[in-house]
Order: structure tokens, then C-alpha cells, then sequence
């Protein structure tokens, strides 16, 4: 029985991993249409933009989301007790929560070029585009050096 529930758990943590990569691909790639949307001086580019912008994140993104945080949770829950008293455990998920905020910034962003309404330069969405390498990396180093 304590093998299935072992890898009961190697599969969901091997599609949560699935779920992360699929996010971050679609957060990185969200704001650098965002610097090409902010660059763009034609109606037919912006509104192409609006389109690319609104179908990866409602069709990668947030579906992407959603599953690494209930995946995440569901592993969370099924070892709370072995992970409770672990600093890294508390500081990654500080991070990931940062990262949920940044998901929907992206998504008061995308608003505002839905709207014609952005007021932010290309520079701005480039360095933008940078916050989510360095969540990365930091969660990444968390759950793998496991550090304090």
C-alpha cells in the first residue's frame, strides 16, 4: 500500500512539473508581447497582439496555473506534516504567491491593451519580462537545495 501512495504522488508531482513548465513558458512569453504590443504603431498589429495575448493566457496561462497550484497543494497536503517545520517550504511558497500576483499584473496589463489604454513604454515591459526569472530561480533552488 505505501508503494502505490508513493507513486501515486511521483505522478502528480511529475504533472505538476508538466503544469510549471507550461506556465512559466506562457509568463515569459506573455510580457514580451507585451514590448512588441507597446512597440507596435499599426491597428492591425495591435489588435493582432490583442488576440495572441488574450489566447495564451486564458488558453496556457491560466489553465496552466491552476493546475500547478492545485497539484502543488494536493502534494503539499499529502506531506504537510514533513514539510511544516521547513524554512525553504515556507520561503518557496512566499515566492509562488509572488508569482500569482505577477500572473495577474500580466493580467491588468493585458486589460489595459485590450482597452487601448496602456501607458507603459517598451522598456518598461522588458524589464518586466525579467521578474519571473529571478521567482525561478529562487523556487527552483528552494525545492531542489532544500537550503535551511
Amino acid at each position: 500500500m505505501m508503494q502505490f501512495a508513493l507513486d501515486h504522488l511521483l505522478w502528480i508531482k511529475a504533472f505538476h512539473l508538466i503544469a510549471v513548465i507550461c506556465w512559466f513558458a506562457a509568463i515569459f512569453y506573455l510580457p514580451r508581447l507585451f514590448v512588441y504590443h507597446a512597440m507596435a504603431e499599426d491597428t492591425v498589429s495591435r489588435e493582432r497582439f490583442k488576440v495572441m495575448e488574450r489566447k495564451l493566457y486564458r488558453g496556457i496561462m491560466n489553465p496552466s496555473m491552476i493546475v500547478t497550484v492545485l497539484l502543488g497543494l494536493w502534494m503539499l497536503m499529502a506531506n504537510w506534516e514533513a514539510y511544516k517545520g521547513f524554512g525553504w517550504m515556507h520561503a518557496k511558497l512566499t515566492l509562488v504567491f509572488l508569482l500569482i500576483g505577477y500572473h495577474h499584473v500580466c493580467l491588468a496589463y493585458m486589460k489595459k491593451f485590450a482597452a487601448d489604454a496602456n501607458t507603459k513604454s517598451d522598456k518598461f515591459y522588458r524589464i518586466f519580462n525579467e521578474i519571473p526569472v529571478f521567482l525561478l530561480v529562487a523556487i527552483v533552488i528552494l525545492a531542489v537545495v532544500r537550503p535551511f
